[in-house]
């Protein structure tokens, strides 16, 4: 199973940054979907933004215009550029990875974005 290691969480005040990074242990090149989810306490967990192995991107409307996800196939990372962050992106960000009999998930990373 591939291992997924999320980072760049924190604490940022409203209308701020940040950029996480998903570092997978093996290749993330091929064909696959790497993808950013977000769980707020009390909520499900929710899609953010996906990026397709061509490079074609899905986001949530909540987060359109703000996000942008990324990958880096030679670093075998995937980024989510966050800005104009709101206090309501406050949540645990997982990465995931699907592709063909595989279907991982990161431990997430903790977002808290102030007022």
């Amino acid at each position: 199973q591939v291992q997924l290691v999320e980072s760049g969480g924190g604490l940022v005040q409203a209308g701020g940054s940040l950029r996480l990074s998903c570092a997978a242990s093996e290749t993330i090149f091929g064909i696959n979907v790497m993808g950013w989810y977000r769980q707020a306490s009390g909520k499900q967990r929710e899609l953010v933004a996906q990026i397709i192995s061509g490079g074609r991107t899905n986001y949530a409307d909540s987060v359109k215009g703000r996000f942008t996800i990324s990958r880096e196939n030679a670093r075998n990372t995937v980024y989510l550029q966050m800005n104009s962050l709101k206090p309501e992106d406050t949540a645990v960000y997982y990465c995931r990875l699907q592709r063909s009999g595989v279907d991982s998930w990161g431990k997430g990373t903790l977002v808290t974005v102030s007022s």
